[in-house]
């Protein structure tokens, strides 16, 4: 297999697979890329009816990739938060639903990827954590707007403020998770409630999705405005370093 992000038709399901293991299927910009294209794609073709993500050798996506978080102008800051906002907006507002099918880590990126799907099943070795904070961001991908409305705004705050880290008995029970199933199986059990699809009108389907999607907008203009700055602030310097150098980070505030 070769590629950052691998498609195949299953039945009625478009399986889309983050697959780059050597880096726990670290979200690059080539894969956000082709995830993008992937996705349009699938809302333009007929013969899906749905959207399974998962992540290759047991790794759901353990955040973006550091090696290429290098902005140092505000100008090109936004420019890459414009492009995680498209991504996610296609991802919350395309008509076919989408299935996180999660096994072990989804952090950061991951993190955010899995809470934009509309289901989330995971593995019982499934682990979920905010992360931004300790290389000096805030959280992105639509996280601000999809986490509060899965378990509302009080836990969220917990979740995102102290980095909180999810095992999937308790993602579970806080409804950050829809199911949990044996590790291994998240995949079969996403293909298998993908299946009660069938018997659903496609519009009705994307009719429900548009109006569950709620006021975007505002959330996604925070988002690129806040993190834009912090992208190319002090504190992601040193925490990125912190976490090439496998140390503690030490933020001064700017």
């Amino acid at each position: 297999m070769s590629g950052p992000l691998l498609s195949r038709r299953e039945g009625n399901c478009q399986v889309l697979t983050f697959n780059a293991p050597a880096r726990k299927n670290a979200l690059s910009m080539e894969m956000r890329a082709e995830l993008y294209d992937a996705l349009l794609a699938a809302e333009q073709d007929a013969g899906v009816r749905c959207v399974v993500i998962t992540g290759a050798e047991g790794t759901f996506c353990a955040g973006g990739d550091i090696g290429q978080m290098n902005e140092t102008q505000l100008a090109s800051a936004r420019t890459r938060m414009r492009r995680n906002t498209r991504l996610v907006q296609q991802m919350l507002t395309m008509g076919k639903p989408l299935i996180a099918a999660v096994e072990g880590w989804a952090v950061g990126a991951g993190f955010s990827l899995a809470m934009a799907c509309d289901t989330v099943i995971a593995a019982d070795n499934a682990r979920f954590q905010s992360g931004f904070g300790k290389v000096g961001l805030a959280a992105d991908l639509g996280l601000f707007h999809t986490l509060p409305s899965r378990v509302g705004m009080a836990r969220a705050r917990q979740i995102l403020m102290y980095n909180q880290r999810l095992e999937a008995a308790e993602a579970l029970s806080l409804g950050v998770v829809d199911s949990m199933v044996e590790a291994g199986q998240s995949l079969q059990a996403a293909l298998q409630q993908a299946e009660a699809l069938n018997d659903q009108a496609p519009l009705a389907v994307a009719a429900t999705k548009a109006m569950l999607a709620g006021q975007l907008e505002w959330a996604f203009t925070r988002e690129v405005d806040w993190q834009s700055q912090l992208l190319i602030s002090a504190d992601h310097q040193e925490g990125k370093a912190a976490f090439a150098e496998k140390r503690a980070p030490r933020f001064g505030g700017n």
